[in-house]
């Protein structure tokens, strides 16, 4: 088969390299200038330097035989390591978080700055539609199917207009947000701690230079509960990140030095409370969709899902075939 995968984080690739394996020619887009989705690090110019910030996903446990395998081979590439600051089990990637998920990328073909909008049919193949980088209209195709590794709100949008119950089933899976302070300081921040869990508004923070492989500034990672997000979901950046800032220093009970760079990143679909679903096909449609929301919040089912769809795809592939 020729795959279009829209997506291209840790589902995505994922599938991908599942369906790669088998033989099949897979074509992933992603609307990021970079690797990451969820996963992503952002980096800020501040008047001391750059500093790097670990904006989505703080770290990721191992459960699944094969993911830990997987794991294991990030591991001695050296694009993973142990965080025992963040408990028994915790990885994360190094030096920074997107890591393991740019190792992934660089052995497929990713296209990022592609924005897609919607899908085509046309001749019996799937069509994508959107936007490059700029704003320009932009078209890729013909593909034999088409696999959707967005969060499910996203999803519903793109494949409503061709198969109403994949659509359906994604807006039933409602996504909760996250609002991320991150804060770069000319010091470390004397707390004898690295990370904070459920404190007041604060979900989890993190020193995040505290990381393993991580150099430059003293950075923070503030975010932010459900609930508070939630209710501030249209709030400005800047009042976010003073209440974050704010929240961060009642937490660890000292007084914060100036931050040289102070900011927010609004993740409007952070996490779903997940199902037992764990992807989504159509061998009528030739529709796909996989991602974290169909098992659970959490790195290590956003590659399973990922697997598992590229498992029915290729089943239902070969019962064609007979």
């Amino acid at each position: 088969m020729k795959v279009a995968i829209v997506g291209a984080g840790m589902s995505g690739l994922s599938c991908a390299a599942q369906l790669v394996r088998a033989g099949h020619n897979v074509s992933l887009f992603d609307k990021g200038r970079g690797p990451g989705g969820r996963m992503s690090t952002r980096r800020m110019q501040t008047p001391l330097g750059e500093a790097q910030f670990d904006h989505g996903a703080q770290y990721f446990t191992v459960r699944d035989p094969a993911f830990m395998a997987q794991v294991a081979r990030w591991s001695a590439s050296g694009v993973a390591a142990p965080w025992p600051a963040a408990g028994t089990g915790a990885w994360v990637g190094v030096p920074t978080m997107n890591a393991v998920v740019k190792e992934m990328a660089d052995q497929h073909d990713v296209t990022f700055g592609w924005h897609v909008r919607g899908l085509v049919r046309r001749e019996g193949q799937w069509h994508l539609s959107g936007e490059i980088a700029g704003g320009d209209r932009a078209q890729a195709g013909p593909f034999d199917a088409v696999v959707v590794s967005l969060p499910p709100e996203q999803a519903a949008a793109i494949v409503a207009l061709h198969d109403l119950s994949l659509a359906s089933t994604a807006l039933a899976a409602r996504s909760q947000p996250c609002w991320t302070g991150m804060f770069a300081f000319g010091k470390r921040v004397p707390s004898k701690v690295d990370t904070v869990r459920e404190a007041g508004l604060i979900s989890w923070a993190a020193r995040n230079t505290a990381k393993p492989g991580r150099v430059g500034l003293e950075t923070w990672v503030v975010q932010a509960s459900p609930h508070w997000s939630t209710r501030h979901i249209e709030d400005s950046v800047e009042n976010v990140a003073s209440a974050l800032l704010a929240a961060l220093q009642d937490a660890l009970e000292i007084s914060l030095p100036e931050p040289v760079t102070a900011s927010a990143h609004r993740w409007r679909y952070a996490m779903s409370t997940g199902s037992n679903l764990g992807a989504l096909w159509s061998g009528q449609s030739k529709i796909g969709i996989c991602g974290d929301w169909l098992l659970g919040p959490r790195v290590e089912n956003a590659w399973i899902s990922g697997r598992t769809l590229a498992t029915r795809m290729m089943a239902r592939e070969r019962e064609e075939v007979a």
